[in-house]
């Protein structure tokens, strides 16, 4: 598959998960410093990766909010908090992910995000 090919598959993956809102405002924000980096995570991690066909994307969702505690990154992970509701992952699936997070990633990260995912269940809820 060429560039262009995986950069289109690559968008219209990204947009299902995240949704045109976050995806839109990240492309208005492009700079000569950063658009580069877009089109790369967008033809390699959206493009390539999200789109195999060995898992669902539920469950890529799960596997990818679990590195994102592991490695405490806060900001990823709370947009993917949000995108997991995409991709059919529900509240006490994240709530059981949290709970298996506190044996591997360690008490902190685990309490950290549940605070984080609270936020976000909150914004959900406010937004209807």
């Amino acid at each position: 598959m060429k560039d262009e090919e995986h950069y289109q598959q690559g968008m219209e993956v990204r947009r299902a998960v995240l949704g045109d809102s976050h995806v839109d405002r990240t492309l208005s924000q492009l700079t000569p410093l950063n658009d580069e980096f877009q089109n790369f995570i967008t033809r390699y991690a959206w493009g390539d990766i999200w789109t195999r066909p060995g898992l669902e994307r539920h469950t890529r969702s799960m596997i990818t909010i679990a590195m994102l505690i592991a490695l405490n990154r806060e900001a990823e992970l709370k947009m993917h908090l949000r995108a997991a509701f995409n991709n059919g992952v529900t509240r006490d699936e994240l709530k059981e992910l949290l709970m298996h997070s506190a044996l591997y990633c360690g008490l902190p990260a685990a309490n950290a995000t549940m605070h984080l995912a609270q936020q976000v269940f909150d914004e959900l809820d406010a937004a209807g």
